[in-house]
């Protein structure tokens, strides 16, 4: 989105929100801590400007405790239905699928609908889209917004767009110059980052440990024409009774390996319901994943499918095929 187009985005959510009574602040399902981090700084944000708010994620299952450690995490709520309210805010979907059974409801109103994302593949599906492609997070996003709103930046805010920003560039090993200024005025609040930074890449247990042991023990490498395709299959059996925090670590676990061009995994957190991580250090992942009806960033994507795991291994070769024959 061009800068000045964002501006004006900007400007018209900014117009929308500060006349809405109740909002409802909308994360994506499965959610990351970019996720919860954006509902939970703004939902602070707005309770901060007299405005009731009211985080929530589109699904039946619990969050995962892990991610409670961000400041208003656990006030989050699973919904099958949008409270009631004005305004919808959605945060970091790349797509409207991205937000669970509240879809249907979102799309049927977009006109109250303000989406703030970073997700390379995200063509927009509210009424206001707040979309910066170059953004290293949606925490990114909502720090310019919150400029817009006139919205002090307290550390628990801080710690919420902190959290955001620091998981969704692994530690900040990649991005912009400018996320290393957005750090410091985070950090600048008071924020202790060595806390943070345990809470959100380290823990775990040794059962967790040995789960990820076996799943690595089954790696599988396939050759999908010139490219060296790794898949790890987290398969129910084996996940239950572990955080999503400790199945989200395999993807980065074994992302760098130097003789796989893309690492594939398939993560069965109910039976045949598959949330799928692309990532690469050099390949394009987010086409392989939009192709399947997901989306997300160069380097780093995914997707949800349904059906047995060989069956949607081989639709993940189709994608990974079509991509590359595209490219000729």
């Amino acid at each position: 989105m061009a800068a000045a187009k964002l501006r004006e985005a900007f400007e018209s959510a900014t117009r929308l929100v500060t006349t809405a009574n109740k909002v409802a602040v909308v994360g994506h399902v499965n959610p990351d801590a970019d996720a919860i981090g954006s509902v939970c700084a703004t939902v602070a944000a707005l309770g901060q400007l007299g405005i009731e708010a009211r985080g929530v994620v589109g699904q039946r299952i619990p969050i995962d405790e892990e991610l409670f450690c961000i400041p208003g995490a656990s006030d989050i709520e699973v919904v099958d239905r949008l409270p009631q309210c004005d305004v919808v805010i959605v945060v970091d979907c790349g797509a409207s699928s991205r937000t669970g059974c509240l879809q249907p409801e979102i799309l049927a109103n977009p006109e109250r609908v303000v989406l703030v994302d970073h997700h390379a593949t995200n063509r927009g599906f509210a009424g206001i889209n707040l979309i910066d492609k170059s953004a290293e997070s949606s925490t990114t996003v909502l720090r310019e917004w919150f400029r817009y709103l006139d919205v002090t930046l307290d550390q628990t805010i801080a710690h919420c767009l902190y959290a955001g920003l620091c998981t969704d560039t692994d530690g900040f090993r990649w991005g912009r110059p400018q996320m290393h200024t957005l750090a410091k005025e985070l950090v600048d609040t008071g924020l202790d980052i060595r806390k943070i930074g345990n809470e959100l890449f380290d823990g775990g247990t040794v059962s967790d440990l040995v789960m990820i042991g076996r799943v690595l023990e089954d790696l599988r490498q396939v050759k999908v024409g010139s490219l060296n395709v790794v898949f790890a299959v987290a398969s129910r059996d084996r996940i239950r009774g572990h955080s999503q925090a400790a199945v989200e670590r395999i993807a980065d676990m074994i992302r760098g390996v130097s003789d796989g061009d893309i690492v594939v995994v398939l993560k069965e957190y109910a039976p045949g319901d598959f949330a799928i991580s692309f990532r690469s250090t050099t390949y394009d992942v987010s086409q392989v994943a939009k192709n399947m009806g997901g989306g997300g960033h160069r380097h780093s994507a995914g997707v949800t499918a349904f059906g047995t795991t060989e069956h949607v291994v081989a639709r993940i070769i189709d994608s990974i095929v079509g991509e590359c024959l595209r490219r000729i």
